[in-house]
């Protein structure tokens, strides 16, 4: 079975398969790009990279509705439960697997900073690599690039969803070169286009990415999908 993907706008993504609905860094109600509000969406796993309201403002009340399973670092974990309530979590840390039934989570590193919205330590940023339906997917979350991302390519990647919105990750041009690296199937942006700041030419990087890589650029508006 293939895994369809949708980009929810800024860095969120929601993956479906036969098993399972997984969601990533869920910023909907406050988002300008998001075509879709906290309240529509459905889950049964959560998956938050970091502390940055950018990317966990809806992870509570949308894991409360659904009674989806949060997996993050052990700080932001425990921050989710002790502050907001939300019992089902999973709380992890870099180098960390956790089993999903049949498909795998494992989280690496990421180059940024992590804190919570009301100033509390977020623990470590992240990124995810996952394992389901057959294929091998990295959300790298929000980072720079660091020569480390070699190291995810072995065992080969199917999918990488990669920041390009510069200011606060890295921009086109890193993102080249995390690419060349990454050498993965198929490659998708995330973190731009969402406020001026980060409002980069997305169709420029498509074009980088088949002149100087091997992977195939898949570009779609907040709300369109494609399959892995």
């Amino acid at each position: 079975m293939r895994t369809e993907l949708t980009w929810l706008g800024h860095a969120c993504w929601q993956l479906r398969t036969a098993e399972r609905t997984i969601l990533i860094d869920p910023f909907l109600d406050e988002s300008p790009t998001a075509p879709v509000r906290a309240a529509d969406i459905e889950a049964d796993v959560i998956l938050v990279t970091h502390g940055h309201f950018d990317h966990i403002a809806d992870a509570a009340p949308i894991a409360k509705r659904t009674g989806a399973t949060v997996i993050a670092n052990f700080e932001i974990a425990q921050w989710l439960t002790n502050v907001h309530g939300v019992t089902a979590t999973v709380g992890m840390n870099l180098g960390g697997s956790y089993d999903l039934g049949g498909a795998k989570v494992t989280m690496v590193p990421a180059w940024h900073s992590s804190q919570l919205p009301d100033g509390s330590y977020g623990g470590n940023p992240g990124g995810f690599i996952l394992q389901l339906s057959g294929k091998r997917l990295y959300f790298a979350g929000d980072t720079a690039l660091f020569s480390d991302m070699q190291l995810f390519a072995r065992g080969g990647l199917d999918l990488a969803v990669l920041p390009i919105g510069d200011l606060f990750t890295m921009g086109i041009e890193d993102s080249i070169r995390a690419i060349r690296w990454l050498a993965p199937k198929q490659v998708a942006p995330s973190h731009y286009g969402t406020w001026p700041p980060i409002a980069v030419d997305a169709g420029q990087w498509a074009e980088a990415v088949r002149r100087e890589t091997s992977a195939e650029p898949i570009v779609v508006e907040p709300g369109g999908k494609f399959l892995v």
